[in-house]
């Protein structure tokens, strides 16, 4: 097959949200078809100024095809204009400027989906927002694939979006939540659907056995260290020189992604007597406070940035707006705990389901959840243990990649890929003691009654919105 995916931006620079998701689907896939990616020349979100050479290149086995941008984003323009058209009655053309000045505006990108979308059999948009997916799904309906990663904010009540999420052909959710929203509000035309997510790396040195066991290979030969720092990590902390517990961030720092939040919280967390320091790793877009229990790590490789969740005590997502957070699966799967926003359905319902995370809806429910992570080990390992098992169930590449295949090949007659076959069984006397993941609809009891307390008097207030900050009022500047 040849596909074609459909991203508003798209670089091995961009880490996070849904361009990162859209990269790691296409590199997959890639591995099996003729895979290319049509985008824009625009590196910053928030300006779509045009950074990349414009033309075709090759990127870890993808042909990128970038057109320019014709227009920068005026940020305090398009604010103003979003205020408005959110909150009065308005034209069908308001909502196209409104688009417009959105960004990213690429004519010739829309104008290369005309004249040669007959030669791709999938067309696949990322992101239902922006105006590549409301101008480019329009060119071929019955062969277009969205992955919306859509979340509720204000531009979901602008007419453009019914035609979109009406045109779709198919529909690859991230969460079950996030379909349920959509179908909600909107009336969908789409013959084929599926909750397909993104897949998640193991580290390596782990073997997943067909009943999702974790079996540790023999360790290689090293230097005898003390416990806390014992295990795949410890090369991470020791150039890092953290000795001590700590609570990491991985992303674009950034008050849309909650980050100023987290500083105050943590703050307060310090103050009420916590011994544990706060690493952040990612783009800085914010200062932060000259403070030695805060730390920044700056943009990792892909293999550090492992070894920065594995090595980590607890990982905190704080962002109040996600799809699916990529942050909280990876550190599902290595086995590290999470600290989420309650304001976010997507990680309550994460939380919930793999009984590997605990939720916060104000300041001290965070500081009373991370001082309970920090001081019970035991309580770290068995949700860890369960957070393995989730990513084994749900989010393993085999099984995304062939949810994939299946949606292509009910799109269009195409005959799927199959998984591969499970790893050998092992004998039961062979099987290490595992801790046995609790039922989804549970979290792990808590010695002092905070994670019981928390499923009390919080979903009603995990949709407050959080304060609002100078960003673009598409409330996409969490996405990096």
């Amino acid at each position: 097959m040849k596909i074609a995916f459909v991203v508003q931006r798209y670089g091995a620079e961009i880490v996070g949200g849904s361009e990162y998701h859209c990269r790691l689907v296409a590199e997959r896939l890639a591995e099996r078809h003729e895979v290319d990616v049509v985008t824009t020349c625009a590196r910053d979100y928030i300006t779509w100024a045009n950074e990349y050479p414009e033309g075709a290149d090759r990127l870890r086995g993808v042909t990128v095809r970038r057109f320019s941008t014709s227009r920068t984003r005026d940020l305090a323009a398009f604010n103003r204009y979003s205020d408005w058209i959110f909150n009065t009655s308005h034209s069908r053309g308001d909502e196209m400027e409104w688009l417009k000045q959105q960004g990213p505006w690429s004519p010739g990108l829309i104008e290369y989906l005309e004249r040669h979308q007959q030669q791709y059999d999938v067309l696949v948009f990322f992101t239902y927002l922006y105006a590549p997916t409301v101008l480019g799904i329009r060119v071929a309906p019955s062969k277009s694939l969205l992955v919306p990663t859509a979340h509720d904010e204000p531009a979901l009540g602008l007419g453009i979006y019914e035609d979109v999420f009406s045109s779709a052909a198919a529909f690859a959710w991230n969460t079950d939540s996030e379909r349920r929203m959509i179908t909600s509000r909107f009336h969908l035309r789409a013959l084929v659907e599926d909750v397909v997510g993104c897949g998640v790396d193991f580290p390596e040195g782990d073997v997943v056995s067909s009943t999702g066991e974790r079996l540790k290979l023999a360790p290689s030969s090293r230097e005898t260290l003390a416990p806390h720092l014992e295990g795949p990590a410890n090369a991470f902390r020791r150039r890092h020189r953290i000795y001590n517990p700590f609570l990491l961030y991985g992303g674009r720092i950034d008050p849309g992604k909650g980050c100023e939040e987290l500083l105050e919280y943590f703050q307060t967390y310090v103050n009420e007597g916590g011994d544990a320091s706060l690493l952040l790793m990612g783009t800085k877009l914010m200062p932060l406070p000259d403070d030695p229990r805060v730390r920044f790590a700056g943009m990792l490789p892909d293999d550090e940035r492992l070894h920065a969740l594995e090595a980590a005590t607890v990982v905190v997502v704080p962002s109040p707006y996600e799809s699916l957070s990529l942050l909280a699966l990876e550190a599902f799967a290595v086995g590290t705990p999470v600290l989420a926003n309650a304001r976010a359905e997507v990680l309550v319902e994460h939380c919930l389901r793999s009984n590997a995370g605990l939720f916060y809806a104000d300041r001290w429910e965070f500081v009373e959840a991370l001082k309970l992570l920090m001081k019970d080990a035991a309580l770290r390992q068995a949700m860890g243990e369960n957070g393995k098992a989730y990513i084994h169930r749900h989010y393993r590449w085999t099984t995304i990649l062939h949810k994939y295949e299946r949606i292509f090949s009910r799109m269009g007659g195409h005959t799927p890929v199959p998984p591969p076959r499970p790893p050998h069984r092992p004998r039961d006397r062979d099987r290490p003691r595992e801790v046995s993941p609790a039922r989804e609809s549970r979290r792990p009891a808590a010695s002092d009654g905070h994670a019981d307390r928390q499923s009390r008097g919080t979903r009603d207030r995990r949709r407050r919105g959080g304060p609002r900050r100078d960003r673009p009022r598409d409330a996409r500047s969490r996405r990096s």
